[in-house]
């Protein structure tokens, strides 16, 4: 027996990965779509706790991707958008009580101004003592609908503030809304942060991009089980590249960076469902000439084994 548990354990460390999740609100019943209610988030950390999941500062992670070493599978790492007042007064509490470190990404803008439902800039340097602080843009725009003239003064304005008020020159960024484009991301990364996250569904791999790490999302009662089940798939998204000009996708062409044996793979769109796909020569290429019907769409490519890899496409 303890033969099969010591295999278990190597077998979990070469084909497992760590996980991001972010959370918005907590206990929070005005706002369910991004609440986590008290009672899940206990869940959850007991879940962890019990499973033999380490929760690990994103720092950490980060620093272990740079060194090109092995990600453990059983790294967790927790962070927070927007930093509403929830956090503090109802979320922030079973943290402390777990010892569980976190990430912060704030929302500069609703924090200055004074945003009723939104911590204050005391709040967040009280909340620093037990986690980190990110940055998720000064005004929270639809990014990729604004100019790069206009992206960069919001970066410059946001992450000056954050300086000034708490001290802290932000590492890491946060999309707001979990929207990107090519031409978001090379924008993001003149600021020099160690890393970007984004809200796509994926785990994260010593072959993760620094600059495009897959952050899953937690609201409601949501299955964790199989969050954590999901593996990190190593692919390059030829096309599309963007959202198309007319709105429909053509061509979905994907090259698998691993060599996978399998022939038969699961492709997602928002707004169609699930469909198989056949892999040829390590590349899924299908005809599909479908509209999509979200200004913000996820295309999820997924294999047999629970490797996942994820693109976005937003309207501009």
């Amino acid at each position: 027996m303890r033969l099969w548990l010591w295999l278990s354990c190597i077998c979990l460390s070469l084909w497992a990965d760590a996980h991001i999740f972010v959370y918005h609100r907590f206990g929070d019943t005005k706002h369910q779509s991004t609440n986590t209610s008290i009672e899940v988030l206990k869940k959850e950390f007991e879940y962890f706790k019990t499973n033999g999941y380490k929760v690990i500062t994103l720092s950490k992670l980060v620093k272990t991707i740079k060194e090109g070493k092995s990600v453990p599978y059983n790294w967790v790492v927790l962070t927070i958008d927007d930093s509403y007042k929830s956090f503090y007064t109802n979320g922030l509490p079973l943290f402390k009580a777990y010892g569980y470190p976190f990430t912060l990404f704030v929302y500069t803008k609703a924090t200055e101004a004074g945003y009723g439902d939104f911590m204050t800039w005391k709040q967040i340097n009280e909340t620093k003592k037990y986690g980190e602080l990110g940055f998720h843009s000064h005004t929270h725009p639809h990014m990729v609908s604004k100019s790069s003239e206009d992206l960069k003064k919001d970066f410059i304005t946001g992450i000056e503030l954050m300086q000034k008020r708490t001290g802290v020159k932000p590492k890491y960024f946060a999309y707001p809304y979990g929207e990107y484009d090519d031409r978001v991301k090379d924008i993001a990364k003149e600021y020099n942060f160690e890393a970007i996250v984004n809200q796509n569904v994926g785990a994260v791999s010593k072959f993760s991009d620094i600059f495009d790490i897959d952050r899953i999302a937690l609201t409601g009662n949501t299955n964790l089980k199989s969050k954590l089940k999901i593996k990190f798939l190593p692919a390059t998204w030829i096309e599309p590249k963007n959202y198309p000009k007319d709105g429909i996708v053509k061509t979905i062409h994907i090259k698998i960076d691993t060599p996978v044996k399998t022939k038969k793979a699961q492709l997602y769109i928002t707004g169609y469902g699930w469909q198989w796909v056949t892999i040829k020569n390590n590349r899924v290429k299908v005809k599909l000439d479908k509209l999509l019907k979200n200004r913000r769409s996820r295309l999820i490519l997924k294999l047999d084994n629970d490797k996942i890899s994820t693109k976005i496409l937003v309207k501009p």
